[in-house]
């Protein structure tokens, strides 16, 4: 029997597993790693967040972001946007070098068994496990518009089943957000040959400026502090004190994680979308039908007025809600079972170590924000979450072992680029 049984292979997942096995605990790691960035992010995409905030998370600080741009001749410098592709490819190398294995299996049922949970995976296997983390990322989460049910996959798709966007070229195409995801599906859209169009409930769009420099003067630091989530001190809050926002009553956590660092795009893309993206800003969905192998969608407009566009695919670059009855590989009893968030939460209230109300199961990522904040619908923190929910798990299991857990060696955050870093020995388990 395993101590700990992680499901999921993503940059939470692996961060934690990387703990777990440092603090000397048997860990089983479950999941295709990096699956969602390999596999649900179209081609030509870029990380939104600097580089220097996008660190998995290992105890050392060893197998950094900036350690494999090194050892791989390229660079991952403030200010500069870096590809999903090369992020994948450092999530995968911190998998090989930092986590004891990963089963790629896919698991079905997470249940009770006796003093600990039983892990089904498809192939008809059961591993045993004291304790256990669901850090299954944010594809169980896809959150489409209403008005949009009872669609087929060829008329209307969520931002996130797309890898590569190329099959729309030459097609009408209407994204719908006002987000990263929208702004960038619908600019890539254009560049690949199709004739996008943006509808969004926001008068206008928010964009992000560019970053200001990693070194300013004391006074520009101290107004405007740098936080893996941005330059200013609420931005700091959310990204440096999630254990503040736990501390905060449960309505007020929901609105922070429902509201809190909103829909914006990045300072790098605003000129590639403007020249190519027409919008309609202001309008709401009001109701959608199928006319004719196309989809009619029916729209509110600013002044009150109801207009239709017809078009021949929508995508819905509308997020991802948490929510705890979606996770249809949690057992039903574990589901019921489970406390959730003050005030009609539906995601698990969890302790400052995110165990859950049930003994022994832990959450990781968006599910624990509507307790922590928006930083976890970053990878950044994933730090944060990881080393607190290892010294959870251990607590849990009252180990007496004598490793000491290491404390997440300091962010390279706010070292200037090209400054000599201080990376260990990189071994290969």
């Amino acid at each position: 029997m395993y101590d700990l049984a992680v499901i999921g292979a993503g940059p939470y997942g692996l961060s934690i597993a990387a703990h777990a096995a440092a603090a000397g605990l048997s860990v089983k790691v479950f999941g295709r790693a990096m699956a969602s960035w390999r596999d649900h992010m179209p081609e030509g995409m870029f990380l939104k967040s600097e580089p220097w905030s996008s660190n998995l998370s290992d105890p050392y600080g060893v197998h950094t972001l900036r350690h494999f741009s090194e050892e791989h001749g390229f660079e991952a410098v403030h200010g500069r946007p870096l590809s999903i592709a090369a992020f994948t490819e450092y999530g995968l190398w911190f998998a090989e070098h930092a986590v004891p294995g990963v089963d790629e299996r896919t698991v079905i049922r997470l249940a009770p068994a006796g003093n600990g949970y039983s892990v089904e995976t498809a192939d008809g296997e059961c591993v045993l496990a004291r304790t256990a983390v669901l850090a299954v990322g944010v594809m169980p989460f896809v959150n489409i518009p209403r008005q949009l049910d009872g669609f087929s996959a060829d008329q209307v798709s969520h931002s996130s089943g797309h890898r590569d966007l190329s099959c729309f070229r030459g097609q009408d195409v209407t994204v719908l957000g006002a987000g990263q995801a929208a702004l960038e599906t619908a600019t890539l859209l254009a560049e690949q040959g199709a004739r996008p169009r943006l509808i969004a409930r926001r008068a206008r769009l928010n964009w992000n400026t560019p970053p200001e420099p990693l070194q300013r003067g004391p006074l520009r630091t101290l107004s405007t502090p740098h936080s893996g989530l941005g330059t200013g001190w609420t931005s700091w809050v959310w990204s440096e004190a999630p254990w503040a926002v736990r501390r905060l009553p449960g309505a007020a956590r929901q609105h922070i994680a429902r509201t809190a660092l909103g829909p914006a795009g990045a300072w790098w893309l605003r000129e590639r979308y403007e020249r190519r993206v027409p919008a309609l800003l202001g309008h709401g969905l009001r109701a959608a039908e199928a006319r004719g192998g196309r989809v009619l969608l029916r729209l509110d407009t600013p002044g009150g007025a109801a207009i239709a566009v017809e078009t021949d695919h929508v995508i819905a670059a509308t997020g991802f809600t948490p929510d705890l009855a979606r996770l249809d590989l949690l057992d039903a009893s574990l589901r019921r079972a489970v406390a959730t968030t003050a005030g009609g939460g539906r995601a698990p209230e969890l302790s400052a170590g995110f165990e859950s109300s049930y003994p022994g199961l832990f959450f990781a990522g968006l599910l624990t924000a509507p307790s922590f904040g928006p930083s976890m619908r970053f990878v950044h923190g994933a730090t944060f979450t990881a080393h607190r929910l290892v010294e959870g798990v251990r607590r849990r299991l009252r180990t007496r072992t004598a490793v000491r857990l290491p404390r997440p060696a300091a962010s390279p955050a706010f070292v200037t680029p090209g400054a000599p870093g201080t990376p260990g020995s990189v071994r290969k388990r």
